[in-house]
């Protein structure tokens, strides 16, 4: 079996380990686009969704698992981005216009220190504070939309991925 020193001293094992790597910081960018850079300034407008819908956007949220991934995506049939998962799960229970990137997400969203099921829970996974996101589900687990080429799926906050990259939990129940 070849060490990761064998792998990164030869000449093509060298390019396969940068391709690798590269291919994995790019399929984890998940929501940070240009769209997602772009909004970075953007003021949003507070959601406000009424706390009675937690558990109903939880439900949704664990019936998509499984979901294919699609950069901009915002429906089941053409796939979920990690914003776009989130505006679908939680439009049954809006009464206005929601956000799509995850940064108007954050914007739109009052912090919380500890996240109840139905809220967002935001990472930087190389594009800045608000640069992935996915909903609450309990017991240190998430739904989300990682990346390209996977699926909806539920993590914990605390796997070695993503406990690093967590940097915190917002919500949108209000009355």
């Amino acid at each position: 079996m070849l060490a990761i020193h064998d792998l990164v001293t030869r000449p093509a094992g060298a390019l396969a380990w940068a391709l690798a790597l590269v291919c994995a910081v790019a399929l984890l960018a998940g929501c940070t686009g240009p769209a997602a850079r772009r909004d970075a300034g953007l003021v949003q407008a507070p959601v406000r969704i009424d706390p009675a819908e937690r558990e109903a956007s939880v439900a949704r949220a664990l019936l998509l698992v499984n979901t294919p991934y699609r950069y901009g995506g915002n429906t089941p049939e053409s796939g979920f981005d990690c914003s776009g998962l989130v505006g679908y799960v939680l439009a049954q229970g809006a009464r206005q216009p929601l956000p799509r990137s995850s940064v108007q997400w954050a914007a739109a969203s009052a912090q919380v220190a500890e996240p109840q099921r139905g809220d967002l829970v935001f990472f930087n996974t190389g594009g800045g504070p608000y640069s992935h996101m996915g909903i609450y589900v309990g017991g240190g687990q998430f739904v989300h939309a990682p990346s390209s080429g996977g699926t909806v799926r539920k993590d914990r906050l605390d796997s070695s991925y993503f406990a690093g990259r967590y940097t915190g939990a917002r919500s949108v129940f209000q009355p």
